[in-house]
């Protein structure tokens, strides 16, 4: 096994096409390269879902932390590449199954997505997914992704 590695987010964008306001993961730390780590999301106010989602009452919408999670097995994935930025490949999500909601999440808290890979067959690979806050789950998923 080899040693975690934390990513910046100057890295984070360098193995995601994504960016404001759709990047969702703020740090990456990768357990074992291509096959699990975790993603951060610092969610402040500022989140521009969260003006609409409501208001008086903002919640993230369970599509963006699946989102998150997708992203965060995508950066797992490219930091197995090594050199991520020569090669300019990309990770396609194509399907989500087993999706669970639990608590809402909100400004103020610190989403983690603990992902791990559960398959992988040439250039598709299934990972499972854990969101949580404090420690407590809030969502999780099995999600399929192809990189090109």
């Amino acid at each position: 096994m080899s040693e975690k590695k934390i990513y910046n987010i100057d890295e984070i964008m360098k193995m995601l096409p994504h960016r404001y306001p759709f990047l969702l993961v703020d740090r990456l730390i990768v357990e074992e390269p291509g096959e699990r780590g975790v993603g951060i999301k610092n969610l402040t106010m500022n989140e521009l879902f969260f003006q609409g989602h409501f208001p008086g009452n903002p919640i993230m919408p369970g599509v963006l932390q699946i989102e998150a999670m997708a992203q965060t097995a995508g950066c797992i994935v490219m930091a197995a590449e090594g050199n991520y930025t020569e090669k300019q490949r990309s990770v396609l999500f194509m399907s989500v199954e087993g999706v669970k909601f639990r608590k809402p999440v909100r400004p103020g808290d610190q989403l983690r997505m603990h992902l791990e890979k559960v398959k992988a067959r040439r250039n598709i690979f299934v990972f499972r997914g854990v969101s949580k806050v404090d420690d407590e789950i809030v969502s999780e998923a099995e999600l399929t992704a192809m990189i090109i």
